[in-house]
Order: structure tokens, then sequence, then C-alpha cells
């Protein structure tokens, strides 16, 4: 199981992590969203639940729930600033259209 953080999300995370004054990391998940399938979901983590699964990369903490790992294995999360928006994106091998 995979989840790759680039440094322009790993940057984006701690510095919101410095702003809040405390966390432990980013906490991604997925819900059941229309007809389409799923959404993304994230959150601040003020610590891990037994549950989850930990990825570490470039000084950064991801938290996974097991149960979302089979959708989410081998996503990259990246952050991106196109003209005014600045948002998370979520890069998925494992997206089918």
């Amino acid at each position: 199981m995979t989840i790759t953080i680039t440094e322009k999300a790993a940057a984006q995370i701690r510095k919101q992590l410095d702003k809040r004054g405390s966390g432990l990391g980013l906490r991604l998940g997925v819900k059941t969203s229309g007809c389409s399938g799923y959404a993304y979901v994230l959150d601040y983590a003020e610590e891990q639940a037994a549950n989850e699964v930990v990825f570490e990369q470039h000084g950064v903490k991801v938290l996974v729930a097991e149960a979302d790992l089979d959708k989410l294995n081998g996503i990259e999360l990246d952050y991106a600033k196109e003209g005014f928006n600045e948002a998370f994106k979520f890069n998925n091998p494992n997206v089918k259209g």
C-alpha cells in the first residue's frame, strides 16, 4: 500500500498545522458520493485512531483508515495553485473515468 505526498502538499500540510497550533497530520478518507462513487474527505488529525495507517513523507503524516486503503492505494496527494484557486489535488491511478 502506498500513498505519495508531494513536497508542495507537505509544505501546505505543515503550514496549516502551524497555523492551527496543533495536530498530528492530515486525515485522508473517502465517502460515498452520488452515483459516481466516491469523494475525498480531508481533515486535520489530532491523534491516530487504532484503525488508521500512517504514511509519512517530507516530514508530514497522512492518516488513512484501513477500510479506505483499497480505494486510496497508489494515490498521489499534491497541492496546486491555479489562478486564484489553491487546493489539494488527488492523482489516483485507480479511478476509471
